[in-house]
This record gives C-alpha cells, structure tokens and sequence, in this order.
C-alpha cells in the first residue's frame, strides 16, 4: 500500500499524544465509505483506507474525496477534528520514504 501525495492521513494519535481507541478505528472509519460488491463482499472506497504507519493505524484520506463525495470527505474531516487526531499531508511520508502497510484489503 502506498502513500500518494494526494492523500491526508488521519493518524490514530490525538493532539495531546496519545493513542486513539477503540483499536480498530480505523477499520470502521473506513467502512462508513466501503461498498458490497455483486459477490457480496464489502471493499473499501478507493479514497478511503485503513493502513498502519510506523505503527501507528491510520486512514489514508485521497483527496479526489472531496471532488467526487464531499459529503463523505467532511465527515471524515470532522471525525478527525471533533476527535482531536493529527492529520498529515501524505507528501510529508512520500518525501520520508517511508512506507505504509494496509490493514486490510
């Protein structure tokens, strides 16, 4: 899985520094945007994904979102913000080098 510099990346590390919970936040947050397909499998929305960075679970947030569901991107936006969590440009990590790893497909 890779970080473009198109996304955001909504950290699972509050504000204050600390871990955000439940441990699978980010599963859940990605799945408010998932679909099922015609074999009735749920797949996560092609701007939206769980990874885990150094770590850390994340959501990788492709900002064509706000373009083709705003909606959708304000959510997620306002999650982060009501939630106090850090929220990355991705070119911070693309520039890094450094890689992420998806949660799930």
């Amino acid at each position: 899985m890779h970080i473009s510099t198109q996304d955001f990346i909504i950290k699972g590390i509050t504000l204050a520094g600390k871990p955000f919970r439940p441990g699978d936040w980010a599963e859940r947050l990605s799945g408010v945007l998932s679909s099922f397909g015609k074999d009735n499998r749920m797949s996560y929305s092609p701007y939206v994904r769980p990874i885990t960075l150094n770590g850390v679970k994340c959501v990788a947030v492709d900002r064509t979102l706000k373009e083709v569901e705003p909606q959708g991107f304000r959510f997620l936006m306002g999650f982060a913000q009501d939630n106090e969590l850090q929220v990355a440009e991705g070119a911070e990590y693309v520039n890094e080098g450094q890689g992420a790893v998806a949660i799930a497909s």
